[in-house]
């Protein structure tokens, strides 16, 4: 890749991403709000005891939904976190997939949190 996208480029280019999910999909994933910045926050690092930044390229916070109760839901809206600079490193690394396929998966990551998946189930799923 000769020019790597700023922040508001790969904002949208996390919308388009958003938008080509199925319309269910989208759906059943309610008031889910996405969120792109550059690196995570230095707290939610601590939080996960992770040194590097650029090892988190993804972020769910929230309640997974097969935890979230009508009758006692969640005050705040589920959020995902797309940080720039660790998928634009990890793009750099495999040139066999496009900046548009990694956001998407990124996403459906993040968002299978949300759904209550765990990573393993996730890896079983993707490959």
């Amino acid at each position: 890749m000769t020019h790597e996208p700023d922040l508001d480029t790969f904002r949208e280019l996390t919308e388009q991403a958003w938008a080509q999910l199925p319309d269910e999909f989208r759906r059943a994933a309610g008031r889910v709000v996405l969120h792109v910045q550059d690196l995570a926050d230095r707290d939610v690092l601590e939080e996960l005891n992770i040194v590097n930044p650029m090892s988190l390229s993804g972020l769910y916070q929230g309640v997974p939904l097969t935890i979230d109760s009508v009758t006692f839901p969640y005050p705040e809206s589920p959020r995902i976190f797309l940080y720039r600079l660790p998928i634009l490193a990890e793009a750099r690394s495999k040139p066999d997939v496009t900046l548009k396929e990694l956001i998407h998966h990124v996403l459906v990551h993040e968002l299978g949190h949300h759904f209550g998946y765990s990573d393993e189930e996730m890896h079983r799923l993707t490959d």
